[in-house]
């Protein structure tokens, strides 16, 4: 099961014939943080590799039509990551950043960047809470610029982690 959840920002009404009004809010409205959550049947030690080590990473990262062509992760706090997502039109996107907090099997913490680097650093948290014989992954992204970009992560993230399940259940990228 895949969840994402927002908490709409203070004083954004949901209605009929309030399309401009909600554009002129979100545009002024702090961004709400990102959460999606998916649990998948797996151990939290089996996930938090598949999520931190580069070979793994390679093989089930980013949503439909995006393939990860590289990655780097110097796994421990203070250490960096990268990641190169080719994108359905040949683009290369770079995300990259520093681990802040590293919890094995249970939690990590990092920064978000798109590279070349523009603007504020955004963070992400991934918590990996056992539930029996699965484990519920849930990513938190703060600190995300727009609304748009929120979108994107949203459905950047669902992906990502459909693309997790999938590999750890059947050892593919996508069913």
């Amino acid at each position: 099961m895949l969840i994402a959840k927002v908490a709409p920002a203070a004083g954004l009404q949901r209605g009929a014939g309030m399309a401009a009004d909600r554009t002129e809010r979100e545009a002024a409205a702090p961004i709400p943080t990102l959460i999606v959550r998916r649990t998948i049947r797996a151990s939290a030690a089996r996930l938090f590799e598949a999520w931190t080590q580069a070979a793994q990473l390679r093989h089930w990262w980013g949503p439909e039509g995006v393939v990860c062509i590289d990655a780097t992760v110097d796994l421990r706090v203070g250490g960096r990551y990268r990641i190169a997502n080719r994108l359905p039109d040949g683009r290369i996107l770079w995300i990259a950043g520093e681990f802040e907090t590293v919890e094995a099997p249970y939690k990590l913490v990092y920064t978000w960047a798109l590279e070349p680097v523009s603007g504020p650093t955004e963070r992400v948290t991934v918590q990996f809470r056992p539930q029996g014989e699965a484990t519920e992954v849930i990513v938190t992204h703060e600190g995300i610029p727009t609304v748009p970009i929120r979108r994107r992560h949203e459905q950047g993230w669902e992906g990502c982690i459909a693309g997790l399940a999938n590999y750890l259940q059947s050892g593919t990228r996508r069913a």
